[in-house]
Formats: C-alpha cells, sequence, structure tokens
C-alpha cells in the first residue's frame, strides 16, 4: 500500500495585541523543494482541505494567545500530514514555533491553548481515529 505525503509550513507575522496577521507565507514540500502554495479554484480539493486545516489551527493559535495576554511577534509552523493509498488521513502532526513579543505562559496556558485547538471546526470534522498531534513551543524576543 502507497502512502501519501504532505508537507506544509508558514512563516507569519502580526500587528498588534490581538494577534491580527501582519504578513503569511505558505509554502507546499514539492519534490523535496519548498514551493510558494498558490491556492486558487485550480488548486486540488485535497491540498486545499489539508490547508484548511492547518490555517484553523494557526487561528485558534493566535486568538487563544491574544485571550491569554500572549501576543505573538511571529510564528513559524509545519503541518504534515499522511495518508492511506484511497486518501485516508492516517497522521497529522502539526508543529508551531511562537515568538512572542509579550506575556509569559504558564504550562496551564500552554496545554489550554493546545486543547483548544483540537475544537477548531475542521479538526472537530475528522474522523476520533485520526490522531491530529500538535505542539507549540514559545520563545520570548
Amino acid at each position: 500500500m502507497n502512502k501519501r505525503h504532505f508537507h506544509l509550513r508558514l512563516s507569519c507575522t502580526y500587528l498588534n495585541a490581538k494577534n491580527e496577521i501582519d504578513a503569511l507565507q505558505l509554502d507546499v514540500l514539492k519534490d523535496g523543494k519548498w514551493e510558494s502554495l498558490d491556492l486558487n479554484t485550480r488548486s486540488p480539493g485535497f491540498l486545499l482541505f489539508i490547508n484548511g486545516l492547518f490555517s484553523c489551527q494557526h487561528l485558534y493559535l493566535r486568538s487563544n494567545c491574544a485571550e491569554r495576554s500572549l501576543i505573538l511577534k511571529s510564528v513559524n509552523a509545519e503541518l504534515q500530514v499522511e495518508t492511506s493509498e484511497i486518501w485516508e488521513i492516517t497522521a497529522a502532526n502539526a508543529s508551531f514555533e511562537a515568538v512572542l513579543q509579550s506575556g509569559q505562559p504558564s504550562e496551564n496556558d500552554i496545554s489550554y491553548i493546545l486543547e483548544r485547538m483540537k475544537h477548531c471546526p475542521v479538526s472537530t470534522n475528522l474522523r476520533e481515529t485520526i490522531p491530529l498531534n500538535n505542539t507549540v513551543r514559545f520563545s520570548p524576543v
């Protein structure tokens, strides 16, 4: 059985205490090379779907950070998705490396943010058998 592998990365900077996006770059790994992810009406549907998952995770990260007074300067993130030969997701791993402009996250803050990320609308529509593993690391400026 042939598995399919997808790897996206995101680089983002933020504007204010609400962690609104200033600049965002999305890339996809194609044939061992990173390419800008140019989503449009001709983009493959599955790539749109996994980008939706990535975007939703990012939204819940930045909004819940703002709720906890953790003001983001930048985030670098990656999403790796593996599927079966028939396109069923068998694993999804998202990692977020956040640089803080202000705030100091407690273990409770990090646990809360990770838990909230599991409740983004795309995540809640994944089958319960699909492991979605998230990691979030914070560093000061």
